[in-house]
């Protein structure tokens, strides 16, 4: 079997599940609905690492083929767009991701989505969302990299709103793809930029051409040029902007919890929200000719790793906790890329998939067991009634707080250390933040840990006799993802950052200025050293800081909160209020589009349009014919009269004519 007939298989068993899922759901039932589904993100995720192997261990080249022509320019005007895949390390890794926590997430939705009336089409919409999103890391072009990217805007719309008789999900569902178009407006701009400076829109053309586009200018305003390549690799980062998350783009992904908590692990862990992370890093030729870029996405990462993760520290609710830890690695991931670790970004990514999928479905199983009450203020001493679901949240929070030896801490203190070692500008603004934020990481992670499993059960007595642990298919999942969220890191970290080449040498490019990881690779010989070199950062003894503190605050001397909140009551409503982003939105945007809505329907519709076209046109008609009607008077000499004037009149014509 060719490369390319595997590379079918991966994209389309997805597919195939979903339409069997979703057209002939009454006929085959929920079982068959989770049945084909399942199987058809088992076979991609097999064909995935059977090509994983061959490409690793050297069997196989990297696959750059072209499917089918889709449209072309003939010869006058010589383009092409193309269906074609790119198989090379950067897509295998992403491919391996997306089929593993899909798989997962599948089967952890047969528990979680039992007693749900629209199963099937659940398991549908998030099969067809795999597919959406391997279309999109396997594409070896812009074209089909863009047909991914709205593809899993559109499924994602639906699955956000998939409780469509909730208000909240509908507001939810709906900003998160206003949102995301404002963020497309920009991608697809730099995608015209592209197409229009290098005629084509296949990745290998367009990075041939990267010398070419640096050195190029274009003139936004009259007299003011810029360089091509910026403003390229900046309208493209704004496409990333929206679709992983980024200030001030980020406010649809908080309200994107009321989607089902399956959703939650799958579109806001481990793939859609990643998107963007690896279109910067797949774009690494282009990106690393443009400082300016490199700067802007560093700055705005680090800024959204510190500030969105302070959000989490004043959230009650277990979902939003670990949605704003979300947007608080996504900026950790993005600042990798803004120092051009790109590895070390992309090696965040993966562990983040584990961990933050753990988190998720770890929450999920809680809200279960609470009979769907997802404040921590109402929980409590939950660990002794779910003990795998503790154990697997208590490796879950040591990932994502970077406790070595756990995943995160591999790749996490990484960036943190390439932020330190960075020469691009703002890379000591992002230092900073990203290194207290590693504090608030672990003071939000154990907030959540310790007001959810320990302390006095706050719940009423009902609801605490009848919590239970989950069912297998919900906690199986959990501990398979404890399982890479505890050894992944060790694993891949030499592999993935440090060795000569790394996995992803081949997919990524970076200039010899630039690569801070050249440099950290002459200190790092072995992950075992890497754990034992931890207690000399500063990030180490940050993280226990916030450790204390959070057992400090929540489970020593439980009333500080209250305190802190009552004695710096303005800090902490303008954190209960995300800064006022959500006030700002709604006053600019919303009122302001109502407003201008109503300017237009209030003057233009009823004014000009039914005031003066239509109601005016008839008043005219009206006029006319009434004038008209006074001439039909019935009397002949009236009649008479009106011959001889007419006969009249045609003579002067015709005598002075």
């Amino acid at each position: 079997m060719s490369i390319q007939q595997l590379c079918l298989i991966i994209v389309l068993a997805p597919l195939a599940g979903s339409i069997i899922a979703g057209f002939f759901r009454n006929q085959i039932g929920r079982v068959g609905a989770h049945t084909v589904t399942i199987l058809g993100v088992s076979v991609s995720l097999i064909a995935s690492l059977y090509i994983a192997c061959q490409l690793f261990s050297g069997s196989m080249p990297i696959e750059n083929s072209i499917l089918y022509h889709w449209a072309t320019g003939g010869a006058l005007i010589p383009y092409e767009f193309n269906l074609g895949f790119l198989i090379d390390p950067l897509t295998v890794v992403m491919l391996l991701t997306v089929n593993f926590v899909s798989l997962l997430v599948h089967i952890y939705s047969i528990g979680y989505m039992a007693d749900d009336d629209g199963y099937q089409r659940f398991f549908s919409y998030i099969s067809l969302f795999t597919f959406m999103m391997l279309m999109l890391v396997s594409s070896n072009n812009f074209l089909q990299l863009f047909f991914g990217w709205e593809g899993v805007g559109l499924v994602s719309y639906l699955l956000i709103g998939f409780w469509y008789q909730k208000e909240s999900a509908i507001e939810g569902n709906l900003k998160a793809f206003v949102v995301n178009r404002v963020g497309d407006f920009g991608f697809v701009i730099g995608i015209a930029l592209v197409f229009a400076n290098t005629g084509s829109l296949e990745y290998a053309t367009v990075f041939q051409h990267a010398n070419y586009l640096a050195s190029q200018n274009i003139e936004l305003f009259q007299g003011h040029p810029w360089s091509l390549m910026t403003v390229i690799c900046l309208a493209l980062y704004v496409g990333a902007m929206g679709k992983s998350a980024q200030v001030p783009l980020h406010v649809w992904l908080p309200e994107s919890m009321e989607g089902p908590t399956p959703i939650s692990a799958l579109i806001h862990a481990a793939t859609m929200v990643t998107a963007g992370v690896f279109m910067l890093a797949r774009i690494s030729p282009m990106l690393e000719y443009s400082t300016t870029a490199l700067a802007v996405v560093l700055v705005i990462g680090a800024t959204g790793a510190l500030f969105t993760g302070i959000l989490a520290l004043v959230m009650n609710d277990i979902k939003r906790v670990v949605a704003y830890s979300t947007l608080s690695q996504l900026g950790y991931m993005m600042v990798g890329i803004g120092a051009s670790a790109y590895s070390a970004g992309m090696f965040h990514l993966i562990t983040h998939a584990a961990f933050k999928a753990l988190l998720f479905l770890g929450a999920g199983s809680v809200i279960m067991g609470m009979h769907h009450e997802q404040d921590m203020r109402k929980m409590g001493g939950l660990w002794s009634k779910m003990p795998i679901t503790y154990v697997t949240y208590i490796i879950g929070t040591l990932a994502l707080c970077a406790i070595p030896p756990f995943a995160g801490f591999f790749s996490k203190d990484t960036i943190i250390e390439a932020a330190q070692l960075s020469q691009i500008p703002g890379s000591s603004y992002a230092y900073f933040c990203v290194a207290v934020g590693a504090m608030v990481t672990a003071i939000y992670s154990f907030r959540s840990l310790f007001m959810t499993f320990h302390g006095q059960p706050r719940m009423d007595k009902h609801t605490w006799e009848h919590v239970h642990e989950s069912p297998w298919v919900v906690w199986l999942p959990l501990v398979l993802l404890a399982i890479p969220s505890i050894i992944i890191g060790y694993i891949l970290s030499m592999p993935m950052l440090y060795n000569n080449p790394t996995i992803l040498s081949s997919s990524l490019f970076v200039l010899p200025e630039h690569n801070v990881l050249a440099e950290l690779a002459h200190e790092i010989s072995s992950p075992f050293e890497s754990v034992l070199h931890s207690v000399y950062s500063l990030t180490f003894w940050l993280t226990l800081a916030g450790v204390l503190i959070a057992w400090i605050c929540y489970i020593a001397v439980p009333s500080i909160p209250g305190y802190l909140a009552r004695r710096f009551s303005l800090i902490y409503k303008l954190l209960e209020n995300k800064y006022g982003f959500d006030a700002f939105n709604n006053l600019f945007f919303v009122k302001g589009a109502k407003g201008i809505g109503s300017v237009f329907y209030n003057i233009g519709d009823q004014k000009l349009i039914d005031g003066l076209v239509v109601n005016g046109s008839s008043r005219l008609v009206r006029w006319f014919s009434s004038r008209g009607r006074a001439i039909q008077s019935g009397y002949l000499y009236h009649y008479a009269a009106v011959m001889v004037f007419g006969l009249l009149g045609f003579l002067c014509w015709l005598i002075l004519g």
